[in-house]
């Protein structure tokens, strides 16, 4: 509810650009150009070292700047209209990896309980509802999947190496259920705010491989510049809250 609230605040009293601060809206032209082009050049990114398992991943944006502003605000400020903004740039790094198009399963990487309880809404599930949206408008059948589960409880990721973060996510989701059934034998695209590592992103695709489905790859909105670059630089640390 935490986030409904900031929401409706929004509504009727002065807020600040998300991504650069300017007085009295939420998104201003400028920056929503900025993310509306990084939509349009997602490009494939690379952990390095990868994780065995990980995907084909395509990001819209480096994560900087107004981009990292913009992920902050609706992450944490609980800025949900600007999921609206980063679902297209996640539908641009969906056409990346499908550039025939035809219909989409979208499948959001999952919060846990808490965090979602804590910030009121679920982020990455919000931005990709907002992603199959666009991909609908433009054309493109898509429809998002909720159903990778964190099944106990993993410690925050901030500070750990890639090392420790693979041990720290292992074995953390699963699809349970009847949910199984509405992977099996089917193609999915995994979606996730932001890849540093790519832990996580390999092990919600061991989750649907187990399930009887295949990923085909993940889109994500930004990852660190390094995954842009070349071989062999260091990846950029992941920020606390994200």
């Amino acid at each position: 509810m935490q986030g409904v609230w900031r929401e409706l605040a929004g509504l009727v009293l002065p807020v600040d650009c998300a991504g650069c601060g300017r007085q009295r809206t939420e998104l201003c032209a400028e920056c929503r150009r900025v993310l509306a082009r990084d939509g349009r050049g997602a490009r494939r990114v690379r952990p390095r070292p990868s994780p065995a398992g990980l995907p084909r991943v395509w990001a819209g944006a480096p994560y900087a700047d107004e981009v990292r502003a913009v992920l902050l605000a609706h992450k944490e400020r609980g800025a949900l209209r600007l999921a609206g903004p980063l679902g297209a740039v996640v539908a641009g790094a969906v056409r990346g990896l499908r550039p025939g198009g035809g219909p989409q399963l979208l499948v959001p990487v999952p919060s846990a309980r808490r965090a979602v309880a804590g910030r009121g809404h679920d982020p990455v599930r919000r931005i990709a509802l907002a992603a199959a949206g666009e991909l609908r408008r433009a054309g493109s059948g898509a429809r998002v999947l909720a159903v990778v589960r964190q099944r106990r409880a993993v410690a925050d990721q901030a500070g750990l190496s890639a090392r420790q973060r693979l041990v720290n996510v292992a074995g953390a989701h699963e699809v349970p259920g009847a949910a199984r059934r509405l992977l099996a034998g089917r193609s999915a695209v995994l979606v996730d705010d932001l890849v540093t590592t790519g832990a996580t992103l390999a092990e919600a695709a061991r989750a649907v491989a187990a399930a009887g489905g295949r990923v085909i790859g993940a889109a994500v909105v930004a990852a660190p510049r390094s995954a842009f670059a070349v071989e062999g630089e260091v990846m950029e640390p992941l920020p606390r809250g994200l």
